[in-house]
């Protein structure tokens, strides 16, 4: 089954926060306010590589804003309306 495009931007955005691990990574990301790859990877024992992975794509689609900080790179949810919608949307139901 090939993926169709998606060409709606709510549906991409909804599609792109639709992953289990990209739902786990924004939740350590509404607790922790901002985190940098290794931590959120040690918190949802998961490999650096993914998480990094999956930040790239979160950060992408404007969900996320990085901050370098040194030699490493913080993440944190950016303040787009609805991107807030959908952290109190997150914290209802997860």
């Amino acid at each position: 089954m090939t993926p169709t495009k998606v060409t709606n931007p709510l549906a991409k955005c909804l599609r792109t926060v639709g992953d289990d691990s990209r739902l786990n990574i924004l939740c350590v990301l509404i607790r922790t306010k901002k985190s940098c790859v290794s931590d959120i990877a040690e918190a949802l024992h998961m490999s650096v590589a993914s998480v990094s992975h999956h930040l790239l794509v979160l950060a992408k689609e404007g969900i996320l804003v990085s901050k370098r900080e040194g030699k490493q790179v913080s993440y944190s949810l950016s303040q787009e309306k609805f991107v807030t919608d959908l952290k109190k949307f997150i914290c209802k139901y997860k």
